[in-house]
């Protein structure tokens, strides 16, 4: 399964990228996020501050009237030089799934694109069908453009 989401948001990289990593603060601007939280950090190397950890997530996939849970726990990583954010789902449904948020200066902008990939759920004959069909277009995307488009919100506001 392959999804890729993609935004040009008008703000400086450097805002875009501190927004995209500080992933605590979503519940209250990204209205979809349940909760964030880091259950382990990893020390920035002598700079202070995180660069990643194990972090517990959980939003709201909206059908309508109808909010469906959705709940993961992953290992993220923050490469500054890069512009690059990584997660390895470690726990929830969507174990192993690999996902990097890019960050790239584009003119005046900024373009964000989030790429998750994943074999499936060890389901025989039935999970590379459920994660290409049903999981990645409809949950992973589900919530990934809503995230996309709540960050662009919030920085093209403030």
């Amino acid at each position: 399964m392959l999804t890729i989401d993609r935004i040009s948001i008008r703000a400086p990289l450097a805002r875009v990228f501190e927004v995209a990593a500080d992933i605590e603060r979503w519940p209250r601007i990204l209205a979809h996020y349940r909760w964030v939280r880091f259950l382990e950090r990893d020390a920035a190397g002598g700079g202070g501050g995180a660069t990643g950890g194990v972090v517990e997530m959980a939003a709201w996939r909206p059908f309508g009237p109808v909010r469906y849970p959705a709940w993961w726990v992953s290992r993220m990583t923050v490469d500054h030089a890069a512009g690059e954010i990584r997660y390895r789902h470690e726990r929830g449904i969507t174990r192993g799934m690999d996902v990097v948020w890019r960050v790239v200066a584009r003119g005046p902008g900024t373009d964000v694109t989030v790429e998750h990939r994943w074999s499936g759920p060890p389901w025989p004959l039935v999970g590379g069908w459920i994660a290409r069909g049903l999981i990645g277009p409809v949950f992973v995307h589900g919530i990934a453009s809503r995230t996309l488009a709540g960050i662009k919100r919030h920085l093209e506001r403030t």
